[in-house]
């Protein structure tokens, strides 16, 4: 890989790690599109995976004690139950259609719940599931799974203290589920370090910056990212139709 785009690459891995830590969401938003350009859709999605999944077992392991663990459960379980309708539709449909489908869905979500309208239905039983049924479905469809979690919250009043440990649960039997089914990147052990470097980097700086950061400021930078998510997703279809 040429040096430029290797800077890139470990750049935009350290990004995407800083935000992680500091608000629960963003590193596939932030670093899978660097990297799926500049290795490669199978290559950058697959190492996308297995550092967020690294993450998340960082991360989780810092925050333990705020997690919800019966949230995490129920979204789990939405998860599971949406991954074999997720690979299915993969199957069925093209996927341009399905990632503007979804973009303009989840974009469309974020952006009520961000004006200040919440959807009470998710504060009901089976709101969780129902949550993590739409995450496990956009990450296989579309790989943007973060966005139906941020709108829970938005939603629920979820305090960001126990929501960043929850969705890391999350994350990470999302992730080990995809890389089990696709199996591990092939790719040198030097760029394998440098982003795992800039992982380690990226979570410390995340750490520092959750100290200062108020948890208004961090629910909206959940949603930010949620819906550049969103966008991401719309274009990503746009551009393969």
């Amino acid at each position: 890989m040429a040096p430029v785009g290797d800077a890139l690459a470990v750049s935009a891995v350290a990004l995407g790690a800083t935000m992680q830590r500091a608000t629960g969401l963003g590193f596939a938003l932030v670093a899978a599109p660097f990297l799926v350009v500049i290795l490669g859709p199978f290559s950058g999605v697959t190492l996308a995976n297995l550092l967020s999944a690294m993450i998340n077992l960082i991360v989780l392991s810092m925050t333990a004690r705020a997690l919800r663990r019966r949230v995490a459960v129920q979204m789990i379980a939405g998860v599971i139950l949406a991954l074999p309708l997720g690979v299915w539709v993969v199957r069925q449909l093209p996927g341009p259609v399905l990632l503007v489908g979804i973009g303009l869905i989840t974009a469309g979500s974020v952006t009520w719940v961000a004006v200040g309208q919440s959807m009470p239905f998710l504060s009901q039983q089976g709101g969780a599931v129902a949550s993590g049924f739409a995450s496990g479905f956009f990450n296989t469809t579309a790989g943007t799974g973060g966005p139906p979690l941020a709108v829970y919250a938005a939603s629920t009043d979820w305090e960001h203290r126990s929501f960043v440990p929850t969705v890391q649960l999350v994350g990470l039997v999302t992730n080990v589920l995809s890389l089990a089914a696709k199996g591990p990147p092939v790719l040198s052990w030097r760029l394998l370090l440098a982003c795992g470097a800039a992982m380690l980097a990226g979570i410390g700086g995340g750490q520092c910056l959750q100290r200062w950061l108020p948890e208004t400021a961090a629910r909206r930078w959940v949603l930010a990212l949620a819906l550049a998510g969103s966008v991401i997703a719309i274009g990503k279809g746009l551009t393969a139709w």
